[in-house]
């Protein structure tokens, strides 16, 4: 089965199915992802027409240009199955599962994505899935749901119900999701897929933003769901190296491309052993450059202004 391409997935804006002006216009951000969103956020009386929406917008020309994500609504809802055909059959790179609490949730969408596929001509596996673990129950079954499936290429965490779930609310330091968080992340490794974390409801405090994308950054995690185009641009520059990290890792993969031309077995740099986890953390290091630049401190920001 095809698998889809590892790549670089820092932001993923949720883009509300049923808000044609921003459908409209969605492409003109610059998260690594767009994530339409037939699900929490469309009432139910509109849900055929944003499947609509979200069907005709996967097919505009400036939408091939960007990665796209629809999050559907469950199989078990009188939604789901209609959300499936559209947006496979729109051509969306990747569905995003709701609510995955058992690997047999994951099994269940794979095969009715398989099934879609055949009869309408596209790739087998071409479409991915990513799911969102959003209880108790899909913390406790993380390791089993991140190895149920090879269309699955991550795993992202969905806080609300979660904290819901374990009779609590969310607070500014996040203790409360730690325990989810690092769950999450150790089961998506293990497995070799992506990790993502929740969105950051307050919109308009950019710095309760900042200091929890540190956090996952630190943790380890690919990258964050988001609701505001603002974030983006400051969730990008979070993960941009700097200078020196991008100096440095441009110096390991130099010496690695050195040791291969040389037939040597053993990488060094300034007297160092180099070995493959170093390598691939230069690379990542590189993209995230390549990306989005380096590193901008605050201080630098305000004087380019």
């Amino acid at each position: 089965m095809m698998k889809l391409k590892p790549r670089v997935r820092r932001s993923m804006l949720f883009v509300p199915g049923a808000n044609a002006a921003m459908i409209s216009n969605a492409f003109i951000y610059q998260a690594d992802a767009l994530m339409f969103d037939l699900e929490d956020s469309v009432i139910l009386r509109e849900k055929d027409a944003a499947r609509r929406l979200v069907y005709h917008a996967l097919q505009h020309p400036l939408y091939q240009q960007v990665e796209t994500l629809v999050r559907v609504n469950g199989l078990d809802s009188p939604y789901g199955l209609a959300d499936l055909q559209a947006v496979v059959r729109g051509g969306a790179d990747i569905v995003r599962l709701p609510k995955t609490d058992r690997a047999q949730d994951v099994l269940d969408m794979a095969q009715a994505i398989g099934a879609i596929e055949t009869a309408c001509g596209r790739q087998q596996g071409s479409t991915g899935l990513l799911a969102a673990i959003e209880s108790a129950e899909g913390i406790t079954n993380a390791v089993e749901i991140a190895q149920s499936s090879p269309r699955l290429m991550g795993l992202a965490l969905g806080a609300e119900d979660y904290v819901r779930d374990l009779r609590t609310e969310r607070s500014p330091e996040g203790t409360e999701l730690l325990f989810a968080r690092c769950t999450l992340l150790q089961a998506a490794r293990a497995a070799g897929i992506q990790a993502f974390d929740t969105v950051y409801s307050d919109a308009s405090n950019d710095a309760g933003f900042l200091r929890e994308a540190a956090l996952i950054k630190q943790l380890g995690f690919d990258g964050k769901s988001l609701i505001n185009p603002r974030q983006i641009a400051l969730l990008h520059n979070l993960y941009a190296p700097t200078a020196r990290e991008a100096d440095h890792a441009q110096q390991v993969i130099d010496a690695a491309a050195a040791a291969e031309r040389e037939g040597r077995g053993v990488v060094s740099l300034n007297g160092k052993m180099i070995d493959s986890p170093v390598i691939e953390r230069a690379r990542l290091v590189l993209e995230r450059a390549a990306l989005s630049g380096l590193h901008q401190e605050e201080s630098d920001s305000k004087e380019t202004r």
